[in-house]
């Protein structure tokens, strides 16, 4: 019951609030309003975010009482300059007649401590105005100003845009590189000056490749910016074949024994380069603590975060940076600035706390009477002789990005403003037209101006701006570390071309002339190719030499590369050289024995003939068939000469010539030679009362018989020939560094039906010549011819095995072998033992004791 009426004396407390409300015509601000640290009135405003102060002091609310106004431990000089950039933009701009004439623009400016959440306060009041209580009218106002310069950090800046996109108010950073901000569905209104991580993260990659470091560590800040721009360093460097030993994360707010963890790695690591995604609070706090641990040594690749900041080149243990190399904004100077960057005066804006504050810090002197730690500020302080290069303007690569992000806005303007040349050569703007900042926004989409410097402004579809960098190099000169531009980046180029280096000297880590050397295995040579070692990363490999007809003609080849068919790798395995070619030639020893042999038989042969010729009337010479003897002779020397054709190196004539002369000659030859045993039978048959046989086997039959038999094997080769004659072939099965060239029998049964009808004949003669070996004659032929027939068929049955497996000019020197030693043994067997009775033994050489009667006697 209690809690029914509790319940209706809260619904009726609600709707008398309700009530109240609703006579009230007033909107009242909860909490503070946030008033900028410097402003301008003017016809249009523009905001402007920077991080003014570089730590913000977290402080611990009580919830009792209003939190206090936000303060910065220490103040920021670049963001500083960054901020009266904007301001110098804006007074140029005011003072053109040729861009929004007669239009004024003013600004807003906040400082956002480096804090999301007062980033994020700060835009607010942007959007909506710094006034204490507003008017029924103005709670649904138009934003207070057009568009937003900055902020300077990728944090805060995804903060930012995320939240004034969802009122299409356009957001331009002059230093966020967050590739996330590209997203055009989450950030429809953000755009940039600077080029995007994405290609910076990419050059890195290609930067480290071009100096051939495949093994290097990491350092990434502890945001958004680290986050994001490394897993793209991650992504573009295991393309380029670079390996991580190590990634460490970092951040300003880490306590110190995080920070020594980090360098203990990095202490213990073998990699020399060191690539560092980081902001500049991060790198001071790292090079501190790496100074007192004296870790030297390390060739550091930056991101333009840090790489050109002139606080980290004047920081604690800065000379570990001596030689640190990485790719900066493009620098342009800004006509002007420097003149007004020593004009600001805490005078010209009396009262301005931050002005104030900033003559304070520079001169370490006090503007009030309360502060006596330090000495009275005379007003009279000159800021060009600051020694932290304030008046230098060494950040003007940053401060260059301001200042093309407020002309960005401006063209925008001038553009929605219809401004343009009047007949009189002047320049008007029609300033009855309201503009919204979703008008700006879209303009901000086609804008293309080119400015005073000859740079060309405008912003793709994602926002971005062009992709370029200076490659500088950190260099001491004069005492002091300067970032020299040894090169640039540039996206628009072909890959592989993209980075440009200059000539100018590099100065590598400590200061050192020599290039360091970061790899986890040493370079691969050609010959050999990289094999990677189970668990580690495809960085840490072995070298293994490429295998026999494979090369590798590169350092550090992943495989290596199969020679064509007709090469061979050389020793070194780095080059394909052309294959050896073998054949028998007339050049070797074993070509010029065997043509010695060959000429020799045929020369003995010859030597026989004359000597037959000579004693063609004695009874030896009539009694062993002169003609078939004649003919046999001059048969043996053609198969003495077609050895010949087997060597040297083959052609399509070479290759059909020698198996079909060969075929033919040792037909015709076993053919007198069976002619000769048909005739000792014959002889010995007309010998027995009766007999006319050797009518049957006259001179006339024995020239067709030796005719009858060479012509079947002429068919057989011209049939061989017809179908499938033997040519010229590259054997490449029997070795792999060479190539045989022999002749291919083209048909394989053609030559064994060649070598069977030879020995057909052989082993028919054989046959014939035993049975005739006994016959009781002084001088029995038979005898001879079946030692020679033995001698033929065991030569030609030990050359089909020795054929087969004989390998490459081999196989045609046992071919020859074999055709010499049968046609030897044929000669010697039936002519030696005649030419010794005709030359050496006359008184044998008679018809009586040829025709006398022996005993038969057994072989």
């Amino acid at each position: 019951m209690q809690s029914r009426m509790f319940f209706q004396a809260a619904v009726l407390m609600m709707v008398v609030s309700v009530l109240i409300l609703a006579e009230q015509p007033v909107c009242r601000i909860q909490g503070r309003a946030a008033f900028p640290d410097l402003s301008r009135d003017g016809d249009i405003l523009i905001g402007g975010m920077f991080q003014i102060h570089s730590n913000y002091e977290e402080k611990i609310n009580s919830f009792t009482t209003k939190p206090d106004p936000p303060g910065g431990k220490s103040l920021f000089f670049a963001e500083f300059q960054s901020a009266l950039t904007m301001i110098f933009t804006i007074e140029e701009i005011n003072n053109r007649t040729d861009l929004l004439p007669g239009v004024s623009l003013g600004y807003k400016l906040y400082d956002t401590y480096g804090s999301i959440t007062l980033a994020l306060r700060a835009a607010m009041a942007l959007m909506n105005g710094n006034e204490e209580t507003l008017s029924d009218s103005s709670c649904s106002r138009p934003a207070a100003v057009k568009a937003i310069i900055g902020e300077s950090a990728s944090s805060p800046t995804i903060a930012i845009s995320a939240a004034v996109g969802l009122f299409r108010i356009p957001v331009i950073s002059h230093f966020a590189t967050c590739a996330c901000l590209s997203n055009r569905r989450r950030f429809p209104s953000f755009f940039r000056t600077i080029p995007s991580d994405y290609y910076q993260s990419r050059a890195l990659a290609q930067l480290v490749k071009h100096f051939g470091w495949t093994w290097v560590g990491t350092i990434r800040v502890d945001n958004d910016y680290g986050h994001n721009g490394m897993a793209t360093f991650v992504e573009a460097a295991e393309k380029e074949g670079i390996c991580i030993e190590y990634s460490e994360v970092v951040h300003q707010s880490h306590s110190r024994q995080k920070i020594l963890k980090n360098i203990e790695v990095i202490k213990k690591s073998t990699s020399k380069v060191i690539v560092a995604f980081l902001e500049q609070k991060e790198v001071i706090v790292l090079i501190k603590e790496l100074s007192l641990q004296n870790v030297t040594g390390l060739q550091w690749i930056g991101s333009e975060a840090w790489i050109t900041a002139s606080d980290v080149s004047t920081a604690e243990g800065y000379k570990i940076l001596t030689g640190s190399m990485g790719f900066a904004v493009t620098k342009n100077k800004i006509e002007g600035f420097r003149e007004f960057l020593l004009n600001v005066h805490p005078s010209k804006s009396l009262g301005n706390a931050l002005l104030n504050e900033f003559w304070e810090t520079a001169f370490n002197c006090s503007l009030t009477n309360d502060d006596n730690a330090r000495k009275q500020c005379t007003l009279l302080e000159d800021l060009g002789e600051l020694k932290n290069g304030y008046a230098k303007t060494s950040e003007v690569r940053i401060f260059n990005n301001v200042y093309k992000a407020v002309y960005a806005v401006a063209y925008s303007l001038h553009n929605l403003l219809q401004c343009k040349k009047g007949p009189s050569a002047n320049y008007s703007c029609d300033k009855s037209i309201h503009i919204e900042p979703w008008q700006v926004l879209e303009q901000l989409k086609k804008v293309n101006f080119t400015t005073k410097t000859g740079e060309n402004i405008f912003f793709d579809g994602n926002g971005d701006s062009t992709a370029r960098y200076d490659l500088v190099n950190w260099q001491l000169l004069n005492g002091s570390t300067n970032p020299l531009s040894i090169g640039y980046y540039d996206a628009s180029l072909p890959a592989g071309h993209q980075i440009v280096m200059n000539q100018v000297k590099i100065v590598w880590t400590g200061g050192q002339l020599e290039k360091p050397e970061s790899v986890c295995s040493e370079s691969c040579l050609p010959g050999t190719r990289k094999a990677v070692q189970r668990g580690r990363p495809v960085c840490c490999y072995d070298c293994i030499q490429c295998a026999e007809g494979e090369i590798s003609n590169t350092t550090d080849s992943n495989d290596c590369i199969q020679c064509p068919l007709d090469y061979w790798s050389n020793e070194k395995r780095d080059e394909c050289v052309i294959k050896i070619i073998e054949f028998l030639s007339f050049e070797e020893i074993m070509g010029i024995l065997l043509m010695i042999f060959s000429l020799a038989g045929a020369f003995l042969t010859i030597c026989i003939a004359l000597i037959f010729l000579k004693y063609k009337d004695s009874p030896i010479v009539k009694a062993n068939n002169s003609e078939l003897s004649f003919l046999l002779l001059f048969s043996l020397t053609l198969c003495f000469l077609c050895s010949l054709t087997f060597i040297g190196q083959p052609s399509d004539w070479s290759c059909m010539l020698r198996h079909t002369a060969f075929g033919i000659t040792f037909v015709l030859c076993i053919s007198c030679v069976l002619g000769k045993t048909i005739v000792v039978l014959m002889a010995f048959r007309a010998t027995l009362p009766g007999s006319n046989i050797m009518k049957l086997f006259g001179p006339k039959q024995q020239r067709l018989s030796v005719l009858a038999f060479t012509l079947v094997q002429v068919l057989i080769c011209v049939v061989w020939l017809t179908i499938s004659p033997p040519f010229p072939s590259k054997n490449m099965k029997y070795y792999a560094d060479r190539i045989i060239l022999e002749c291919d029998l083209g048909s394989a049964g053609a030559f064994w039906a060649v070598l069977g009808y030879i020995g057909f004949l052989s082993a028919l003669c054989f046959v014939l010549a035993f049975l005739a070996r006994k016959l009781p004659d002084n001088f029995n032929e038979a005898k001879f011819i079946t030692f020679s027939m033995l001698i033929f068929c065991a030569v030609w049955l030990t050359f089909i095995p020795a054929y087969i497996s004989s390998p490459g000019k081999f196989t045609v020197a046992v071919e020859i072998f074999a055709i010499l030693a049968s046609s030897f043994g044929l000669l010697f067997c039936i002519f030696a033992p005649k030419c010794y009775i005709i030359l050496l033994k006359p008184e044998l050489n008679t018809r009586k004791h040829l025709m006398g009667k022996i005993p038969t006697k057994s072989l």
